[in-house]
């Protein structure tokens, strides 16, 4: 079964990208901060000097 795609679809697709790519990187960003992954949370600004070792 094929996904019939064509000019409309691909004119839309492009209208989106920049939202899904937006909601993609808040997502990632919520994940992160949900985990605590300190392999990556220490870069990210304000956020990231909860793991500073300054004591």
């Amino acid at each position: 079964m094929r996904i019939p795609l064509g000019p409309k679809q691909a004119e839309q697709a492009t209208k989106w990208i920049s939202s899904a790519a937006g909601f993609g990187g808040a997502a990632a960003l919520f994940g992160l901060y949900l985990t605590d992954w300190k392999v990556i949370v220490p870069y990210i600004p304000f956020y990231g000097s909860k793991f500073s070792d300054d004591k």
